[in-house]
């Protein structure tokens, strides 16, 4: 059974501060995963998280990885600005290129961000609009597909990120005679995966490619970023990943691969959002109504404007009915909000205890692309976001959206 960080009577008494619907996030469990996933991969020098800022973009969030060493992963002008606003600068901010305007490529190199990217002809345009940086990285595509376990989990062929093997040669070659002398390589596998196996199976993959591209350009790199993809457990009994045992297959591919190449020490990054944040978020709702017609449907004081995961996704999300932990789950309900769209739905055939108007409904691993990815579709608002503090304290990080915020980009007389 999963757990939620506070009791029925505090959780009610927050409420009544902090009315539903709203995300809570523990700040003492991020903190600690960050702790295990640094002890974890402590043999690599140079390791570093990039957090993924587009998976939980709010700046209490992101105060917490600046404060343990981590740096931030950004891919929009919006979110370099919140990487500056947390006081993040340099090579601690991974500016991750895709279809990218000059002015994004101009506030990138203004903060001395690692320029990830993402074509070959971003070289030209880069230094036309920005200059060339003295460190540069590039995405890989290696093409093909990843296969596991007699399924296709990422066609590269169809992948609209990343160079070809022989686009990054070129494009290595390209900036060496522009002056570049450093350099990086990104390449993304993970796809929310959680086997140990899969992990070590895909870094020899790119080891050897990164091995092939020494060979034909004498290039050594700065780092090899592999980038996110390490997935939680969203059902109760789903198998977690196990972030010492995929570390240790990482370190092995890296000792049977880069090391005998003469390419070690070579410092590995990562940019996880759903593994560092995902478990330790909770999408907190009340239900208004309990509807019978052909089913039974609890409606919420939520819709999924606010928390899309379950719809855009169809991710299943564990539910607490809180107070009622130890009920049996004998009743079957589909879970709704107010939008007009029949695929508003939170979860559906959900077995839970008899509701009322009234239950608080808690929706478990809402810590990463859920408030992110909310919208105002039907005029909805969206949520208030908190923090539960190491101390025990409760602070609000973001408010709760009102209509002046949803009219506020309108030149337009609006009666309230």
């Amino acid at each position: 059974m999963k757990t939620f960080p506070l009791d029925f009577h505090d959780l009610k008494e927050l409420i009544a501060e902090y009315p539903t619907p709203f995300y809570l996030y523990d700040e003492k469990a991020i903190r600690e995963n960050i702790h295990r996933l640094y002890k974890a991969f402590s043999w690599n020098p140079g390791f570093r998280e990039y957090f993924a800022v587009k998976s939980t973009p709010n700046p209490f969030i992101m105060q917490l990885f600046k404060e343990e060493h981590c740096g931030v992963e950004c891919a929009s002008v919006t979110e370099l600005i919140l990487a500056d606003s947390c006081l993040f600068h340099g090579e601690e901010i991974m500016f991750t290129s895709n279809v990218t305007s000059a002015s994004e490529f101009k506030k990138a190199e203004s903060l001395n961000a690692i320029i990830n990217l993402d074509d070959i002809s971003h070289i030209d345009y880069l230094e036309k609009h920005a200059g060339l940086p003295e460190l540069i990285c590039f995405r890989l595509n290696p093409g093909g597909s990843i296969e596991y376990g007699d399924k296709a989990i990422l066609n590269y062929n169809d992948y609209k990120f990343g160079f070809t093997k022989e686009q990054f040669i070129e494009g290595v070659n390209c900036l060496k005679k522009k002056g570049v002398r450093r350099f990086g390589l990104h390449s993304q596998f993970g796809c929310h995966r959680t086997e140990t196996d899969y992990f070590e199976e895909n870094a020899r993959l790119l080891f050897e490619k990164v091995v092939d591209i020494y060979h034909s350009t004498g290039l050594k790199f700065e780092f090899i970023n592999l980038a996110g993809g390490l997935g939680i457990p969203y059902k109760d009994g789903d198998s977690q990943a196990d972030i010492e045992a995929v570390s240790q297959a990482i370190k092995r591919a890296y000792e049977d691969i880069l090391e005998p190449a003469g390419l070690t020490p070579m410092p590995l990054y990562i940019e996880f959002g759903i593994f560092m944040t995902g478990p330790y978020g909770y999408f907190v709702s009340s239900v208004l109504h309990v509807k019978e017609n052909y089913k039974t449907f609890l409606g919420l004081d939520a819709s999924t404007n606010s928390f899309m995961s379950p719809s855009r996704y169809t991710d299943y999300h564990y539910i607490t009915v809180a107070g009622k932990e130890n009920e049996a789950c004998n009743c079957t309900y589909d879970i709704t909000g107010a939008l007009c769209e029949n695929r508003d739905r939170f979860a559906e055939g959900r077995s839970l205890p008899s509701i009322e108007p009234g239950d608080i409904l808690i929706f478990h691993d809402a810590g990463a692309y859920t408030y992110s990815q909310a919208s105002n579709f039907n005029g909805r608002l969206r949520p208030a976001e908190l923090l539960l503090c190491q101390d025990g304290s409760l602070r609000q990080i973001r408010q709760a959206e009102t209509p002046a915020d949803y009219f506020s980009t309108l030149d337009f007389p609006i009666k309230y």
